[in-house]
C-alpha cells in the first residue's frame, strides 16, 4: 500500500558521501558541519579524502590517487573550499625537491569536472522574501576554461607544443607587434560542442520542469535563457543554438529564449523575477552566478553542484578566503546548503528529501537570527551551526 509518511532512517539506503575539505576555511567548516550533516543524513556514511593546494605543494598533484579511488566508491561528494594559485606561484611553494621537475599546476576542480564528467554547474539564486529566484547551469568540460595556451616563441621549432596554434593568430596586429619585441602570446580556445551543449540543455529543461512542480499554483512557463555572444562569437554560438533548438523539440512544454549575456548582466541586476533556467558556457555562467550571488546577499549563500551522468561534486560558490582562514568566523551557509542539494539530487526516499528541504530553511532561518560577518552580524562558524540545530530541534 502506498504512504505519504516519510521512510525511516533504517529504511533508507545507505549512501557514501565523500569530504573534501581543500584549503583555507574549508577544513574549519568541514569541521563545524560535519557533526550536524551526520545527525540531519543518519544514513549517510562521510568518509574524508585530502585534496588542495596543501598535496599539491607536497606531493606535486592537488589530488592524490587516492582520493581518486574514494571518490569512485562514493555516491557523491562535497567540497568545501580550495586554493588556486597562478603557475609562478605554483612552481615557488612547491616542496623543494619537487621544483624544476616539469610539474604542472592544474585546478583541482577542473580535475574533477573534467575526469569525472561532471557537465553542469547548478547554482541556484534564491533566498526567501529576495526578488531573485532563478537557477544558472554553466556547461563546465568545455568552452574557454578547457584550452587556455602560452605560444612557444614564434620562431620556436614546429613540434613545439602548441606552435601550430600560431598560424590561427600571426597576421593579428596586436600579435605582430608582440612578435617583433619577443613578448609573450597566449591563446585560449572557446571549444564548443554540440554533444555538450544538446545534454547540457535537456539538464536545464529538466530543471525548469523541477521548478515548476515546486510552484504549482504559477501560471509562468518553465523558461530557458540562452546567455552567450552571438553577435561577435558567431561561429560557437552558432553552433549553441542549433544544439538547443533541437532540445526545444523534445520539450515543447518549455520556453527557450537567446539573449545576449551584456544584457542579461543588466537585467539579473534591474529585473531578476524575469528570469528561470539561464544557461551559458563555462565563462559567461561564472560571471553570471557571483551576480545572482550578489543579488542574495553575497557567496556565503551561494550552493552549486557540478552533475553528471554517473556522479555529483557539491561545493558552496566561495573560495577557501586565507584572510580569515583559522579565525573561526566563516560562513558555513553555503556548505550546509550544499549538502541540501546534494540530498535532493540522490533523490528518494522521502527520508532524504524532507530532512534537505528542513535543512535549507533552518540555514535562511540562521541568517536571521545568528549572521556570520559577511551578513553583517557577529556570530562565529560554531555559533551559526548551533543556530541552524536550534532552528532543526537538534
Amino acid at each position: 500500500m502506498e504512504t505519504d509518511q516519510p521512510a525511516t532512517a533504517k529504511e533508507a539506503a545507505p549512501r557514501r558521501i565523500t569530504l573534501l575539505p581543500g584549503d583555507g576555511i574549508g577544513p574549519e567548516i568541514t569541521d563545524a558541519c560535519r557533526g550536524l550533516i551526520a545527525d540531519v543524513f543518519p544514513h549517510w556514511e562521510l568518509i574524508e579524502a585530502q585534496i588542495g593546494w596543501s598535496q599539491w605543494c607536497a606531493h606535486g598533484d592537488p589530488i592524490p590517487q587516492e582520493t581518486w579511488e574514494t571518490l569512485g566508491r562514493s555516491d557523491a561528494a562535497l567540497l568545501a573550499a580550495i586554493t588556486s594559485k597562478p603557475a609562478r606561484e605554483a612552481e615557488d611553494e612547491l616542496a623543494p625537491h619537487l621544483r624544476g621537475t616539469g610539474l604542472t599546476y592544474r585546478s583541482p576542480i577542473l580535475q574533477l569536472r573534467q575526469r569525472l564528467d561532471l557537465f553542469a554547474n547548478i547554482r541556484p539564486v534564491t533566498l526567501p522574501g529576495a526578488a531573485a529566484d532563478f537557477t544558472i547551469v554553466r556547461e563546465n568540460t568545455e568552452g574557454l576554461y578547457s584550452h587556455d595556451y602560452l605560444l612557444p616563441p614564434h620562431d620556436a621549432p614546429t613540434d613545439s607544443p602548441h606552435h601550430h596554434l600560431w598560424a590561427e593568430v600571426v597576421e593579428d596586429s596586436t600579435v605582430a607587434r608582440a612578435v617583433d619585441k619577443r613578448g609573450d602570446v597566449a591563446v585560449s580556445l572557446r571549444v564548443t560542442t554540440s554533444f555538450a551543449w544538446h545534454r547540457l540543455a535537456r539538464q536545464a529543461a529538466k530543471l525548469a520542469l523541477a521548478r515548476q512542480a515546486t510552484h504549482p499554483d504559477s501560471e509562468a512557463t518553465p523558461t530557458v535563457t540562452v546567455a552567450d555572444k552571438p553577435n561577435i562569437l558567431r561561429d560557437s554560438a552558432r553552433v549553441i543554438r542549433g544544439a538547443v533548438e533541437q532540445v526545444s523539440k523534445e520539450y515543447p512544454q518549455v520556453a527557450f529564449d537567446f539573449a545576449n549575456a551584456d544584457a542579461v548582466a543588466m537585467q539579473l541586476v534591474t529585473d531578476p523575477a524575469r528570469f528561470d533556467v539561464i544557461i551559458a558556457e563555462n565563462l559567461i555562467g561564472d560571471i553570471l552566478s557571483d551576480i545572482g550571488a550578489g543579488l542574495i546577499g553575497g557567496l556565503g549563500l551561494a550552493a552549486s553542484a557540478n552533475v553528471g551522468d554517473d556522479f555529483a561534486v557539491f561545493e558552496p560558490v566561495h573560495g577557501s578566503a586565507p584572510d580569515i582562514a583559522g579565525r573561526g568566523v566563516a560562513n558555513p551557509a553555503a556548505f550546509l546548503l550544499s549538502a541540501a542539494m546534494c540530498a535532493e539530487h540522490l533523490g528518494a526516499p522521502a527520508s532524504e528529501l524532507a530532512p534537505a528541504a528542513k535543512l535549507r530553511q533552518a540555514v535562511y532561518a540562521a541568517t536571521r537570527t545568528a549572521p556570520t560577518l559577511d551578513l553583517g552580524g557577529i556570530a562565529t562558524t560554531s555559533e551559526f551551526v548551533a543556530a541552524v540545530r536550534a532552528e532543526l530541534g537538534l
